[in-house]
C-alpha cells in the first residue's frame, strides 16, 4: 500500500462508528430511510437554539472584508473575553482571556494540547470505555494511549489509573459526560484522582496533566452537574466545543482552556498557540468565532435528550436489556447478551437497526446506541431490539 504504515494500520482498525454509518447509507438506499433505524452516529438532531439563527444573520449582515482575514492563532481577543467569565463560573476559579485558545472544535483542541505536551513514547491514560479517536489523536503526536477499566457502572476506578501510571505517563484524559456510556464522573472520584495525580507527579518528578474533554458538559439530566476540574487540580486543561450544546458539529468551533494555576502555564499556552498553527488549523473559523461570542450560556434544552433517553431505556428494559442509565450526553451503552458484541450488532443489523460494537470503544461485550434521533426512530426500532434479544436468550 502506498500510504504511510501508521495510516495503513489505522485503516485496518477503522472507526466502527464511521463503518456503521456508511453501512447505514447503503441500507437506506436499499430499503428506504424510513425503514432503517440508524443509531450509529452522535449527530445532534435537536434543532439549534433560535438565538443561533438570529446571531448568524446579524454577524453576516455586519460583515466587513477585514472580518474574514487572519487573526492571532489563539483567536479574537473579544471572543476569548466573552468566554472567560462562563468558564470561570463553570470551573469555580477566575479564568481570563489569556488562558483560552480558540480551536477547530474539541478534536482540534485535543490535538493542539497533545502536540504541545507529548514527547515520542509518552503515555496518555484514559478510562474505558472511551471515544475511539483518542488513540489516533495520541498517535498523531508520538504518544501511546493506555486504556484502563472503569468500575461496573462506568465510574472512575482511581486505583486502576494509579496502577497504570509509569515514568512515561504524561496525561490522564477524561471525558465526562462520557461517550459512549453517558456516565458523569463524580466530584468525589475526581478529587480522589487529583490527590493521586499530585502524589504521582511528585514521586515521578514530572507534571502529569489532567485533560478533560467536555463537549457534552451542558447535556446532563436529572439535575446533575458536571464537577469542575480547575478548582481541584492545578495542572488541568479543558477541551470543548459548541457542537453538542448548540447542535452545530459541522461548524468546527470550540476552545481549550489552561488552568490559571498550571505550573508551566506560559509555556503551555505558547506551545499550544504554536501547535494551532503548525498543525494546519492556523486559527478557529473567524465567522463562527464572532457568532458564538454572543451566545455564551445559550444551549439546546437537555430535556429533549432526556425524554429520548427515557423512551429508549423503558423500551429496552422491558425487552430484557441490561444497562447503566446515562446521566448525560446522548448515548446508551447496554451490555450485549453475548460476549461477541460484533455478532450481536450484526444481528441487530438484520432488523435494520444500526448500533456500534463496544470493542470500538475499548469495551467488548457492550454496544453503543446514539439516541440523538427522532422519537419515531426509537419507537419503531424497539420491536426489532426485542426480537433480537429473544433470539439470544433462547
Amino acid at each position: 500500500m502506498s500510504v504511510a504504515k501508521q495510516i495503513e494500520a489505522i485503516l485496518e482498525q477503522a472507526s466502527w462508528i464511521r463503518r456503521m454509518f456508511e453501512e447505514g447509507a447503503r441500507l437506506k438506499a436499499k430499503h428506504g430511510p424510513e425503514n432503517v433505524f440508524d443509531f450509529s452516529l452522535g449527530n445532534p438532531n435537536v434543532p439549534p437554539p433560535a438565538q443561533l439563527r438570529d446571531r448568524l444573520c446579524s454577524v453576516a449582515a455586519a460583515s466587513q472584508p477585514s472580518d474574514h482575514g487572519y487573526m492571532a492563532n489563539i483567536g479574537y481577543l473579544s471572543v476569548r473575553q466573552s468566554i472567560a467569565p462562563a468558564v470561570s463560573r463553570e470551573q469555580a476559579v477566575t479564568v481570563t482571556a489569556d488562558e483560552i485558545i480558540m480551536t477547530c472544535g474539541a478534536a482540534g483542541a485535543l490535538n493542539v494540547i497533545l502536540k504541545a505536551i507529548l514527547d515520542p513514547g509518552d503515555e496518555v491514560i484514559t478510562p474505558a470505555p472511551y471515544f475511539v479517536e483518542y488513540g489516533f489523536y495520541a498517535g498523531n503526536h508520538g504518544g501511546v494511549l493506555k486504556p484502563v477499566p472503569t468500575l461496573g457502572d462506568f465510574a472512575l476506578d482511581v486505583r486502576a489509573i494509579q496502577n497504570a501510571v509509569t515514568p512515561r505517563t504524561k496525561a490522564i484524559l477524561v471525558n465526562s459526560p462520557n461517550n459512549p456510556s453517558g456516565q458523569v464522573y463524580s466530584a468525589d472520584s475526581l478529587n480522589e484522582l487529583a490527590v493521586m495525580l499530585e502524589a504521582e507527579s511528585t514521586r515521578l518528578r514530572r507534571n502529569i496533566y489532567l485533560i478533560s474533554d467536555e463537549p457534552y458538559r451542558k447535556i446532563v439530566f436529572d439535575a446533575i452537574t458536571v464537577p469542575p476540574l480547575f478548582s481541584i487540580y492545578p495542572d488541568s486543561i479543558i477541551a470543548t466545543s459548541y457542537s453538542k450544546d448548540l447542535s452545530i458539529p459541522g461548524e468546527r468551533i470550540g476552545f481549550l482552556a489552561v488552568n490559571p494555576r498550571a505550573a508551566h502555564k506560559a509555556s503551555l499556552l505558547a506551545g499550544m498557540a504554536l501547535a494551532n498553527r503548525i498543525l494546519g488549523f492556523v486559527n478557529a473559523p473567524a465567522f463562527m468565532q464572532r457568532v458564538i461570542q454572543a451566545l455564551q450560556g445559550v444551549s439546546v434544552d437537555p430535556a429533549a435528550y432526556q425524554a429520548k433517553r427515557d423512551l429508549l431505556c423503558e423500551g429496552l428494559s422491558a425487552a430484557g436489556y441490561e444497562f447503566v442509565k446515562p446521566k448525560g450526553a446522548f448515548y446508551l451503552f447496554p451490555k450485549a447478551p453475548t460476549a461477541d458484541d460484533v455478532a450481536f450488532v450484526s444481528a441487530l443489523q438484520e432488523e435494520l437497526i444500526l448500533t456500534v460494537p463496544g470493542r470500538g470503544f475499548g469495551a467488548p461485550g457492550y454496544f453503543r446506541i446514539a439516541y440523538c434521533v427522532e422519537d419515531a426512530t426509537i419507537t419503531n426500532a424497539l420491536p426489532g431490539f426485542a426480537r433480537v434479544m429473544r433470539r439470544f436468550q433462547t
